[in-house]
């Protein structure tokens, strides 16, 4: 693979000082800002109002709780325990042994990813574009449908906006995780908040809005199934960034004073609340003015700007929303550049601005081959999503489980001097249930179940 190819025996001998998140807030609000994403914002709403809606709810939310959390953990105590990046903490860990392949997956996944990522995150550039300039005003749905389809078969515009994405995000990592990762995420997560909070006022003061509310949050248990469990595991396994060697390269910044358990509920609770909350900003108004909620992108894309169209202030919400996106698509993908970036400055030996910009090159390249080909699109998505992410969540609950020393996870936890009554319980999870689930995840992925 590409990432391999700029190592010099050379270069062995020059390892920079390790940086480190400053507290609990910016660890907190770099994870949190991991998780959350696009999908956050128009997936997680829909699957959970067709599938129940406050039925799926408590039944994702158990699954967050007692399989995401302990998982997320089980990364962070990873990172945090090896001091280095998801290729490296293994190795060390596991001297010696092929478990470091876990890092070459989760290095792999990280290109993948945000190639295609960018791609999404460079059209929501593109329409702040069209809310600053009022592009979009006074069009037809027909008409929308259009601008949307041109802003997908228009390759030269949507290479631009991807590699304005790409800068940007490579600009905030190459400034280093204090300086560059936690400065500008405890900036971005609050400014999403608020604009996520704007945005639910707004929508639930519109007439026919609690039918929207009652789209999302009734309880319809009938509409429990294998298939929305399954539904309900996947998106808990998947929203929370695990598997792609985000936490595990985030946890190797995270001091021993901190607590992880605190944290791993912290950022899935956010996580989850974020989800809710854009709901309520999208389904109210959706239902106010008569438009399908089950459109997937389409609904951000085509939809919610015909909303914004013919609401008073449209203008505004319009901005407001698509800022949103383009913060939730930038907080995620310094996380995936971050990846990369760890890796290549620990086992290449390079300095953090090389290794960024490097890194970022390769990605913005991949990026370019999603914008022209759908099929590289679709190839990317796939195996990142439906192999790599749950061969190595599953693989990494094993190596905690199974093979680190019988208390190794259990010191790690409890570094901060709390002691962790929760132990037993996240051990039973993380040997048994976890793998269990992550299994069905992959499974069901892959459509053999």
């Amino acid at each position: 693979m590409v990432v391999f190819l700029f190592y010099s025996p050379a270069m062995q001998n020059n390892t920079p000082s390790r940086d480190t998140f400053s507290g609990k807030f910016g660890i907190i609000a770099a994870a949190a800002g991991s998780a959350i994403g696009l999908g956050n914002i128009w997936r997680f709403p829909y699957v959970l109002g067709e599938n129940g809606g406050g039925a799926f709810l408590l039944v994702y939310l158990l699954f967050v709780i007692m399989i995401g959390v302990p998982v997320m953990i089980s990364e962070l105590l990873i990172g945090r325990k090896a001091q280095l990046n998801v290729f490296g903490a293994f190795k060390k860990l596991a001297p010696g042994k092929p478990w470091y392949l876990i890092g070459v997956m989760g290095v792999g996944a990280a290109f993948l990813i945000l190639a295609f990522y960018a791609v999404v995150a460079g059209w929501t550039l593109q329409y702040v574009y069209f809310s600053v300039t009022n592009a979009l005003d006074g069009n037809t749905p027909a008409q929308m449908i259009q601008v949307f389809e041109g802003v997908q078969a228009t390759k030269g515009w949507s290479v631009f906006w991807t590699l304005l994405f790409m800068i940007g995000t490579a600009y905030i990592v190459s400034s280093g995780i204090e300086k560059g990762i936690e400065k500008y995420t405890k900036i971005l997560m609050p400014l999403l908040v608020l604009i996520i909070l704007i945005l639910d006022v707004r929508a639930v003061t519109l007439d026919g809005a609690m039918e929207g509310l009652n789209f999302l949050f009734n309880p319809d248990f009938s509409k429990l199934n294998s298939d929305v469990i399954l539904e309900a595991l996947g998106q808990a396994f998947f929203s929370l960034s695990i598997g792609m060697g985000v936490i595990v390269t985030y946890g190797s910044y995270i001091k021993k004073n901190e607590s992880l358990g605190s944290t791993a509920l912290s950022v899935s609770l956010a996580d989850t609340l974020i989800a809710v909350l854009a709901g309520v900003a999208i389904f109210p108004a959706a239902f106010a003015f008569g438009m399908a909620p089950n459109q997937g992108p389409g609904l951000v894309f085509i939809t919610l700007p015909n909303i914004f169209n013919q609401m008073t202030g449209g203008y505004i919400f319009g901005l407001l929303f698509f800022m949103l996106l383009s913060i939730a698509a930038l907080t995620s993908s310094i996380s995936l550049l971050e990846v990369v970036v760890a890796y290549f400055t620990e086992e290449l030996k390079l300095r953090r601005k090389q290794a960024t910009w490097i890194a970022a090159g390769i990605m913005s390249l991949l990026a370019i081959l999603c914008a022209f080909s759908d099929s590289t699109f679709g190839a990317f998505d796939y195996i990142s999503s439906n192999i790599l992410l749950p061969v190595g969540g599953f693989l990494v609950v094993v190596f905690v489980g199974w093979i680190m020393e019988k208390n190794s996870p259990r010191l790690e936890i409890e570094a901060d001097g709390r002691k962790a009554r929760y132990y037993k319980g996240f051990q039973f999870v993380i040997k048994f249930l976890a793998p269990i689930a992550i299994a069905l995840v992959f499974l069901n992925g892959l459509g053999w179940i």
